[in-house]
C-alpha cells in the first residue's frame, strides 16, 4: 500500500500517467493488457477520475485501447474494453473520441459473441455509454448494432438486456430525426421485460417509450397484440406507472384501437382500461389526459354503456375522483369527469349525425 502511495504522489501523478500510456502504446501484448489494467483501477478508485480521464485521453490512450478490442486474446479485448468504459463514463470528449478511433464496428462484432457472454455484456454497456453522446447515435445506428441489441433483449443477462433496453432507447429516442424503424421483433421481449419490471420505474419508461415506437407500424401492432398479456400489461402499466410511462402506454392503446376498432377495442375493454383511462384524465399529462379521453371515445362508442350501468359507472368515478383527490373535491371532481364523458359523447353523436 505504501509502494502504490508513494507512485501516486502529486509529484509522480504525470509520470506515472505517461509511463502507462508509453507501455500501452510501445509495449508487448501482456504489457498493454496490465496497461489497460491500471488505466482502469486508477480511474476508478481516485476522486479525481474526471481529470484522470481526460489527461490519459491527451495521452493517446484511446487509439491502442480501440486497436486491442479486434485482439483474438480474451484478456486483451476484456481489459479494452474495461478501461475505455472508464475513460467514456462522464466524458462526452472522450465517447466522441472513442468513436472517431473506430470503436464501433469491433463493438458491434463482439454483440455476436454468444458464447462469450461477458464479453457481450461490456460491449453492450460500452454502446450504451457511447450512444449517450448526441454526435455518436448516427454511427452507431448505422452499424447494424440495433438489430443485434434487438437479440440481446430476448437472450441476454439481465444486466445485457437492461443495458440493450437503454441503449436502443438512446439511439431511437433522439430528438434528430433518424428514419429508424424499430423491429416489430422487439415487441415479444418488451413487453415480458415490462411484466417483470416496477410499472413506476425509468426502466419502465424506456420500455414504454421503445414500445410506443413499434405500434408505429402495422407489424408492430400485430407482434404488440399477439404478446401474452399485451395488453393487459399496457393496462397495468396506465394503472401503475409513473406520468411518463402511463403516457406511453395510453399512446400505445391508442394506436391499437385508431388502427382498427372492431378488432381491438373489445380486446382493451375485456382488461378492464375503463378505470385507469378515467384516473389518467384527471391526474396524468396533458398529452396523457386528451389520449385517454380519445380513447375513452373510441370504447366508448360500443359496448362501455351496456356494459356499464350509470350508477355502476358513477361508483367507479367518485373511486377514481377520491383517490386523485381525496374525501374533500372528491364530488366535484367526479361531477367534473362525468359532464366530461357526457359532453364528448354528445360532441361524438353529433358529429355522427351531421
Amino acid at each position: 500500500m505504501g509502494e502504490e502511495a508513494e507512485r501516486w504522489n502529486p509529484k509522480n501523478k504525470h509520470t506515472l500517467i505517461d509511463e502507462i500510456s508509453d507501455r500501452l502504446i510501445n509495449g508487448d501484448l501482456p504489457a498493454k493488457v496490465q496497461a489497460a489494467r491500471e488505466i482502469r483501477s486508477m480511474i476508478r478508485n481516485r476522486s479525481s477520475s474526471g481529470k484522470l480521464r481526460a489527461k490519459f485521453a491527451a495521452a493517446g490512450v484511446i487509439q491502442p485501447l480501440v486497436l486491442m478490442l479486434c485482439s483474438q486474446h480474451h484478456d486483451a479485448r476484456e481489459a479494452s474494453l474495461l478501461a475505455l468504459l472508464n475513460l467514456a463514463s462522464r466524458n462526452e470528449r472522450n465517447k466522441e473520441q472513442i468513436v472517431t478511433c473506430g470503436a464501433i464496428p469491433p463493438l458491434v462484432k463482439l454483440l455476436n459473441f454468444q458464447t462469450v457472454s461477458n464479453l457481450r455484456e461490456l460491449a453492450t454497456a460500452a454502446i450504451l455509454t457511447l450512444s449517450a453522446a448526441p454526435n455518436n447515435k448516427q454511427t452507431i445506428s448505422k452499424s447494424g448494432a440495433i438489430p443485434l441489441l434487438i437479440q440481446i433483449l430476448s437472450c441476454g443477462s439481465i444486466q445485457g438486456r437492461v443495458d440493450a433496453v437503454t441503449a436502443l432507447h438512446n439511439l431511437l429516442t433522439s430528438n434528430e430525426e433518424l428514419t429508424i424503424v424499430l423491429d416489430a421483433t422487439a415487441a415479444l421481449p418488451l413487453i415480458n421485460l415490462l411484466k417483470e419490471c416496477k410499472k413506476h420505474s425509468n426502466f419502465a419508461d424506456k420500455t414504454t417509450a421503445l414500445i410506443e415506437i413499434i405500434s408505429k407500424s402495422h407489424e408492430g401492432i400485430l407482434a404488440i397484440t399477439k404478446a401474452e398479456d399485451g395488453i393487459l400489461t399496457l393496462v397495468e402499466t396506465i394503472e401503475e406507472g409513473s406520468l411518463v410511462s402511463t403516457q406511453h402506454a395510453v399512446s400505445v392503446l391508442l394506436e391499437l384501437c385508431m388502427s382498427s376498432r372492431s378488432k381491438y377495442r373489445e380486446l382493451i375493454l375485456n382488461e378492464g382500461a375503463i378505470p385507469g383511462l378515467l384516473r389518467l384524465t384527471v391526474d396524468g399529462t396533458h398529452e396523457a389526459q386528451n389520449k385517454a379521453r380519445l380513447l375513452l371515445d373510441l370504447l366508448r362508442d360500443s359496448t362501455p354503456e351496456k356494459r356499464l350501468g350509470s350508477s355502476v359507472l358513477e361508483k367507479m368515478v367518485h373511486e377514481i375522483a377520491a383517490q386523485v383527490d381525496g374525501s374533500e373535491k372528491t364530488v366535484e371532481t367526479a361531477k367534473i369527469l362525468l359532464q366530461d364523458m357526457v359532453q364528448r359523447s354528445m360532441n361524438m353523436a353529433s358529429s355522427c349525425t351531421s
